[in-house]
């Protein structure tokens, strides 16, 4: 479905300088191609979390993921993502949402107001709006998860990664795409996987967070998790390339090195 190689990344967190740039470090070195931070990162701005890991590396990108659009001035953030982009030679990725439970969170902290679904989309809108009212500025990447963002990505994204629940069967998966690629005409736009777990090892902290365990959501066919070895892993991803358009997958850095090896195998491919 598509002939774009492959891409990695990196979705990490970290609660200070030294353990950020480590991180980033391992990341450069074990193949990763973009290191991306949520919003917030723990308690901190993840754009001035994401220079200090630019400036450690040489080829890693940098990206959020995703920033959250209610957060900030889209004037201000106009200018801090291209300032970025240019600084660190076109490594900075901008993704953009509208908001999870954690942002909302620190958004109250901030004295901020949240606003309804329907105010956050408009507001996404008229600040994507903004960002390409000039060339130049960083890739755009976006994360759906209704039918809505899904148009709004179709027209406007150069990276998108759906927001699957983590049961999703390949089928399900299929028929989002193919919805969405049927939207997005002859937009070529570079479609991500968003990983949960890779291998067979039990994810205690994981599970907690997702109400089911890998086990079982491999036995279900969810295609956000990786089970088996790294050549399993592979092929698997290999196989979710040519079904859905998948070419740049994202793990959870707490699966950094167990990844690894399935990046070997695929690099360039």
């Amino acid at each position: 479905m598509t002939n774009r190689p492959f891409r990695f990344g990196l979705v990490g967190t970290a609660a200070d300088l030294k353990t950020w740039t480590d991180l980033a470090r391992r990341a450069e070195d074990r193949g990763y191609d973009t290191l991306v931070s949520p919003d917030p990162q723990l308690d901190a701005d993840p754009f001035t979390i994401l220079s200090a890991a630019a400036a450690v590396t040489t080829n890693l990108h940098v990206g959020t993921w995703v920033a959250v659009d209610s957060f900030r001035d889209r004037r201000l953030l106009d200018w801090q993502a291209r300032s970025l982009h240019e600084f660190t030679g076109g490594r900075f990725e901008l993704g953009l949402g509208t908001g999870r439970p954690a942002a909302v969170r620190k958004l109250e902290q901030l004295g901020g107001e949240f606003g309804t679904g329907a105010q956050r989309f408009a507001h996404i809108k008229e600040t994507i709006a903004y960002l390409k009212r000039e060339p130049g500025g960083p890739p755009l990447l976006l994360a759906p998860g209704g039918p809505k963002m899904r148009a709004l990505a179709a027209r406007e994204a150069d990276i998108v990664t759906m927001a699957f629940m983590p049961d999703t069967t390949s089928a399900t998966a299929k028929s989002i795409v193919d919805s969405f690629r049927a939207e997005a005409g002859e937009r070529d736009i570079e479609l991500a996987l968003s990983l949960m777990a890779v291998g067979d090892e039990p994810a205690p902290w994981l599970e907690k967070f997702i109400g089911s365990t890998v086990a079982e959501l491999a036995a279900a066919g969810a295609v956000t998790v990786l089970p088996g070895g790294p050549r399993e892993g592979a092929d698997t991803l290999l196989r979710r390339r040519e079904e859905l358009g998948t070419s740049y997958v994202t793990i959870n850095s707490g699966f950094l090195d167990q990844f690894a090896p399935i990046i070997e195998l695929l690099k360039g491919r």
